[in-house]
């Protein structure tokens, strides 16, 4: 049957792939992007790590980069995470995710990673599944349909461009549990591509939030900075795209920093990262955790893992048009910053 499956989901990726692939031509920025986070999440909701919605999702993911005309694979890798009874006994579950990954080679052995996080919360604790966040309905279109989304029209628009750097565009998983794709995507790495890797890019909540950010990590060089998190805002003011970095209210998170995404496991190891995302570093504990004010539509100011709230039907509601919208800022921001780090070249 999960066989019968896997072939459905191929042929409805080849659909949509020459559908979106044929509209890419004449598109405007972010039309494909949205479409493609709709279609995740309209199709795999509870992108659960391990879980049969989540490699079927790698799977379209790894089918859209090849009809790309990309070398693309999915790397799994097992690990654990902690889950938390109503006694407060902490049992470790065993998991085993999907990586896909997708190389655009360039000329030099320097290498910049792209990423998005393709799975959606699996509840951690009874509290979890009382409260209904995570689950095999939760749609996850903020977090994260809609950066994978923005990471495959990145991919589809530098697709023929040749690049003087290599760029890796990665859909990693088990974010949710602890960053644990992308921690054993680093563990993974050589000596060599850590000290070839330029920058670490990620996309993640790029919906919900009042405000879109760029941020660097605490190890990011302020010459990678000016490079990357500055030029990200220049290229979005002069677009007319509201944009800001985080202002540091907190001590925890100095000013244009930013926290609890895959690429902190870089930022840690010394690798520059630059973390796109949208939320409200003024509101809360200043802490980027709440994403807006609250509200009847979002009453914790949030929506976070809850079914009810990150999905497309209630934030196409309660925020008409901010899907199209966030898509097309970030793509219109994104892309031409892309091109100007990997020193691109004309389309072949």
């Amino acid at each position: 049957m999960f066989s019968a499956l896997r072939r459905r989901t191929a042929l409805l990726a080849l659909s949509v792939c020459l559908s979106l692939s044929a509209q890419a031509q004449s598109s405007k920025p972010g039309e494909m992007a949205n479409l493609q986070a709709r279609y995740i999440a309209t199709y795999f909701p509870g992108r659960m790590t391990g879980s049969p919605a989540e490699m079927l999702s790698a799977d379209y993911v790894r089918e859209q980069f090849a009809l790309m005309g990309y070398e693309s694979n999915i790397r799994k890798f097992t690990s654990r995470y902690a889950y938390t009874t109503k006694n407060n006994q902490r049992n470790w579950l065993n998991i085993a995710g999907n990586t896909v990954i997708a190389a655009h080679e360039g000329k030099q052995p320097e290498q910049i990673i792209v990423m998005a996080h393709l799975d959606t919360y699996a509840p951690r604790s009874d509290s979890d599944t009382d409260h209904n966040l995570g689950g095999l309905t939760l749609q996850g279109i903020d977090d994260n349909a809609a950066g994978v989304g923005v990471m495959l029209e990145l991919a589809d628009a530098l697709k023929n461009i040749p690049t003087e750097y290599s760029i890796r565009f990665i859909a990693t998983s088990g974010e949710e549990e602890g960053l644990l794709g992308a921690e054993n995507l680093l563990n993974r790495m050589s000596a060599a591509e850590k000290k070839n890797t330029l920058l670490v890019i990620n996309l993640d909540n790029l919906i919900v939030g009042d405000k879109l950010y760029f941020n660097s990590g605490k190890s990011t060089p302020a010459s990678v900075r000016k490079l990357t998190r500055d030029r990200a805002l220049t290229i979005a003011h002069s677009r007319g795209i509201t944009a800001t970095l985080n202002p540091g209210l907190n001590p925890a998170y100095p000013k244009g920093t930013d926290c609890c995404h895959d690429v902190d496991v870089f930022d840690k190891a010394g690798i520059p990262v630059l973390s796109v995302e949208a939320t409200n570093w003024s509101l809360g504990n200043k802490d980027g955790q709440q994403q807006r004010a609250k509200s009847r539509a979002f009453p914790q100011g949030t929506s976070w893992h809850d079914v009810r709230l990150d999905n497309q039907q209630h934030i196409d509601s309660a925020l008409p048009g901010r899907i199209e919208r966030r898509t097309r800022d970030v793509v219109r921001v994104m892309l031409p910053l892309m091109k100007e780090l990997a020193k691109a070249g004309k389309a072949s």
